[in-house]
């Protein structure tokens, strides 16, 4: 008898990354940078030049990139494939983000999921709220959640509904500076290993150091210097295997200090002036 080899199932953020969707940019929706708060104006040009090879990097590690195609308006976010949906044992939960501009993406996604052989196991509806980069897996029966301007209380109530075999803890977020700009739970907190996750410390909830200290998982500090250039924001490829964003020199060594394997990717344009890192940029859709 076949066996047939699984296609989805990401209730963990340090397996061995075997399936992850990604959205190319679209050089019409560079123009809207300032309407979505970007940084600066991306060149169109180097945004496809830097996300080709930032999906060639993902392929060198072994994982089937699947590309999202399905048609969108206008929204140069929607790079940022971690966002509009969670892929579990079950299937994908179409999240309802709480940037407005974002607001389509989960059915978008939701299509390129079901083409990719996942089945839609749950959606939130208004007034859920949650993006998929509040979200941390700290093991696959464990799912951290910040609540912050992001995330409501009703997003993290209907993932704990759709996760009954899930312990959904939720930490609040600090204020830092407002609803303006993005802070996500992953904006300072990247697992690289059961063991082992790279931080941000001055912005973690108390009760959430103390979470991570208790189950003994060790802490790569990230310098003051290196936050805003999403030094703390890391993909695991595998377990001590990190992809990073290029330039972190002080986390990096760091995290190399700490046995991982760092590789870095150059995201001036796709990474840089839309505060989306390694994490942002990929949806997983299966982890060893």
């Amino acid at each position: 008898m076949e066996v047939t080899a699984p296609r989805f199932g990401a209730q963990s953020m340090t397996g061995r990354l075997r399936r992850v969707l990604v959205r190319a940019p679209r050089p019409a929706d560079a123009a809207l940078w300032s309407a979505y708060g970007w940084r600066a104006e991306p060149d169109p040009a180097e945004l496809a030049r830097e996300h080709e090879a930032f999906r060639a990097l993902l392929a060198e590690a072994g994982a089937e990139v699947v590309l999202a195609e399905t048609p969108h308006g206008p929204d140069p976010d929607a790079i940022y494939a971690f966002d509009p949906a969670l892929v579990a044992d079950a299937g994908a939960i179409l999240l309802r983000p709480g940037k407005e501009g974002r607001r389509s993406e989960p059915d978008t996604m939701g299509a390129d999921l079901v083409e990719a052989g996942i089945p839609i196991a749950g959606r939130l509806e208004a007034p859920a709220l949650a993006e998929g980069g509040d979200t941390v897996w700290l093991d696959e029966r464990t799912l951290l959640v910040g609540r912050g301007y992001r995330t409501n209380d009703a997003g993290i109530a209907a993932l704990q509904e759709l996760l009954p075999d899930v312990d959904v803890i939720a930490f609040d977020l600090p204020h830092h500076r407002g609803a303006g700009e993005v802070l996500h739970l992953m904006s300072f907190l990247s697992p690289l290993d059961t063991d082992l996750a790279v931080v941000y410390l001055p912005l973690m909830p108390v009760r959430l150091v103390e979470l991570l200290r208790a189950r003994e998982i060790e802490l790569v500090e990230a310098p003051d210097e290196e936050f805003e250039s999403m030094g703390p924001n890391v993909l695991a490829l595998a377990p001590r295997v990190a992809l990073a964003l290029a330039g972190n020199d002080e986390t990096r060594r760091r995290m190399e200090r700490a046995g991982v394997d760092v590789r870095a990717y150059e995201g001036d344009h796709i990474s840089r002036l839309g505060d989306g890192g390694p994490t942002c940029l990929t949806r997983p859709l299966l982890r060893d």
